[in-house]
């Protein structure tokens, strides 16, 4: 088995594989040292670990995994990846991106591939049928938006996303509801609309903490995959075990 670690920017995901599928998964605010010991010992059958993360965490976490597994990566720059990384600033990509994109190359071989990460941030990559990453785009998630109209202005008040809304708004707080939702919808498929323009037989991967709100509301013809950044690791880890042994 496989033990799957990915830090992310709102929340921690802790997931086992045994033989490539999905066995246990579970998601926390923040990753505790202890409880992550207590699931291992549930799996004592786990033998290669591997973490993501796009922020700081407890040093005693990696020395913790080092001493309890011999076959452990923590993805950096060096890290060999069954991808082409063709991002002319690698030391700036972050691991989340790369990891959804290979998850994505490991359901489609063969297809040029949108991966659409809906989470704090949204992100758009690109992957080619010749196994190449390419880059992609960055802009604020919906609950960065909310934020962002609170914080930056002096009166709006700061509200809780996903309530239904029509436009036009007829009150300040249907109003920002209907520029937040429909503004970032009409975004995607902006986006998913010029993608196809320049990659042929593009298929679209949704993932990320609010993807089924996006799936209900684009009626574009996409895939979801809320596990697209575990899939992508766990390969990851599968591609680099030759030469961990």
């Amino acid at each position: 088995m496989k033990l799957i670690i990915d830090i992310g920017n709102t929340r921690t995901k802790i997931a086992f594989f045994n033989d490539n599928q999905l066995s246990h998964i579970e998601q926390t605010e923040k990753l505790n040292k202890s409880h992550l010991i207590q699931l291992i010992n549930q799996f004592p059958q786990t033998d290669n670990a591997i973490l993501s993360t796009v922020k700081d965490y407890s040093p005693s976490v990696t020395n913790s995994l080092k001493k309890k597994f011999k076959n452990f990566i923590e993805i950096g720059e060096d890290t060999v990846i069954p991808l082409i990384n063709l991002y002319k600033t690698p030391k700036t990509l972050g691991y989340d991106r790369l990891a959804s994109a290979i998850g994505a190359e490991t359901l489609f071989p063969g297809y040029n591939l949108l991966i659409i990460d809906a989470g704090t941030a949204i992100t758009y990559d690109i992957v080619t049928s010749r196994k190449e990453y390419l880059g992609g785009s960055i802009s604020p998630g919906i609950w960065m938006r909310y934020k962002a109209l609170h914080y930056f202005t002096g009166k709006l008040p700061l509200l809780q996303p996903f309530r239904q809304v029509e436009i036009p708004g007829n009150n300040t707080e249907s109003s920002i509801h209907g520029g937040v939702q429909f503004g970032t919808i009409f975004e995607m498929k902006g986006m998913i609309a010029q993608y196809k323009k320049r990659f042929e037989n593009l298929k679209v991967i949704l993932t990320g903490g609010d993807a089924e709100f996006f799936n209900k509301n684009l009626k574009e013809s996409i895939l979801v995959n809320a596990n697209l950044n575990l899939l992508g690791l766990n390969r990851i880890l599968e591609y680099n075990e030759s030469s961990l042994l």
